[in-house]
């Protein structure tokens, strides 16, 4: 049947494609979750409910579509992170390199599909990736005792519903179940052992690898307005998602007792950030239409991870701080379609994206990101099958992100200097009824 069709799509797209990336919203958020929103740098998010994506930016939108609509996207992300050092020093390891560019390419899927119970109640279910991170250094790497890739990767799958309580407003609801994949490496220079007493500082470094997963819920909430016939406001909620993460962290370094002393079990907590929007969309004319956004996330209550051994002669103790101390962030977009003809519209958009990191000593070189302005264009083309593609690009200009993170007391050493950083984004997305 049709319906078992376009399961099967949206299956094979979340199977088959890797999901990562980096340098989508701040920190590590991704604004991704279709190319509809793009080509605008995602103003109007909330506001605007054109086809099946909808159901992430706000549910309540599924009241304005077809009967059964579905949605299939993918967006490449490039981030560029390139360091000049300013005389860091980085302690027992030794060690020279500006780590070559530490952005790694990330592919980012996404899929969706709703159908109308009846006029007044809609139902949804969607895919995406709200949350990624790939950072990765060239050897040779003066940070390497800080951190030579960091990768954290987020699945997200979203069952929701939508109520039309009239003719000018819906509401809707959604949960999310998600799972976080996080994978951190680094060099370490092992001085003191517990469980082996008086063992030398080894010449050589000891790679450390952290691998560490969870899965857990989260919920969306969302409401649309149209206050007349061209004017849309949305609001749009998703929740905090706390994940109490396990895995290991397994030594591989020259010396085997070594290796084996310092492997172990490893747990963390951490909470993921939620956010609100505040979306509008209003028809100007027959050929243009303007939105715009404002949205906050909550990333101040991630101030810390600690990451603690589960097992070992260790077994209790701190294996490593991660000191995020993150801020609340906002963003501001603005956007505009402009229809050159009946199958064709044409988008533009501009955003500021605030950065979560508050200064230099806080910088990681995880994260070495800082606030950023956005760029956007796209098209969309109306098919001749009632489906649509969109296409968009969007070119993140960062200013230059000064780093000053002293972690010498702990042994990783001090990476001070400055971050020349910008992104692109290319995406593309299919939307159609059956």
């Amino acid at each position: 049947s049709k319906m078992k069709k376009v399961d099967s799509r949206i299956l094979l797209a979340s199977i088959f494609i890797a999901a990562s990336g980096s340098a989508g919203a701040t920190g590590f958020q991704l604004l991704e979750l279709n190319a509809r929103g793009l080509g605008n740098a995602y103003a109007g998010s909330a506001a605007i409910a054109e086809n099946a994506s909808t159901i992430f930016f706000n549910p309540a939108g599924m009241t304005q579509l077809k009967a059964r609509e579905y949605s299939l996207g993918l967006t490449a992300i490039q981030p560029n992170l390139k360091f000049n050092d300013g005389g860091s020093s980085v302690g027992g390891l030794g060690g020279t390199g500006n780590g070559g560019n530490g952005g790694e390419l990330g592919v980012v899927p996404n899929g969706y599909l709703s159908w109308a119970y009846d006029k007044n109640l809609y139902m949804g279910i969607g895919f995406g990736v709200p949350f990624g991170l790939a950072t990765k250094y060239d050897k040779p790497w003066l940070g390497a005792a800080q951190a030579t890739s960091f990768e954290i990767k987020t699945y997200n799958i979203n069952p929701s519903i939508a109520l039309k309580v009239s003719d000018a407003i819906s509401i809707g609801a959604g949960l999310n179940w998600q799972r976080l994949d996080a994978e951190y490496k680094r060099q370490a220079l092992v001085v003191d052992l517990p469980g082996l007493p008086g063992t030398p500082a080894l010449a050589a470094a000891t790679p450390l690898k952290l691998k560490l997963d969870d899965e857990a819920w989260g919920w969306n909430l969302g409401m649309l307005i149209a206050l007349s016939p061209a004017t849309k406001l949305g609001v749009s909620y998703r929740s905090r998602i706390k994940y109490d993460l396990d895995g290991d962290v397994v030594a591989s370094g020259p010396s085997a007792p070594v290796n084996a002393a310092i492997t172990s079990g490893a747990r963390a907590s951490i909470e993921l950030p939620d956010t609100f929007i505040f979306s509008v969309a209003h028809q100007y004319s027959d050929r243009w239409e303007l939105l715009g956004d404002v949205s906050s996330t909550g990333w101040g209550r991630m101030s810390s991870i600690d990451i603690v051994r589960t097992s070992g002669p260790g077994a209790g103790t701190k294996a490593q701080t991660l000191d995020t101390d993150f801020r609340n962030t906002w963003r501001v977009a603005a956007g505009a379609n402009y229809k050159l003809a009946d199958d064709v519209k044409l988008k533009f958009g501009l955003a500021y994206d605030q950065t979560p990191i508050k200064n230099a000593a806080s910088r990681l070189v995880a994260l070495p990101e800082n606030s950023h302005v956005w760029f956007s264009f796209g098209s969309q083309w109306a098919l001749s099958n009632g489906a649509s593609l969109d296409l968009g690009i969007a070119h993140l200009y960062m200013k230059d992100a000064a780093i000053d993170n002293d972690q010498t007391l702990d042994g990783r050493g001090r990476v001070t200097g400055t971050y020349e950083n910008n992104a692109w984004i290319l995406g593309a997305q299919y939307s159609a009824s059956f």
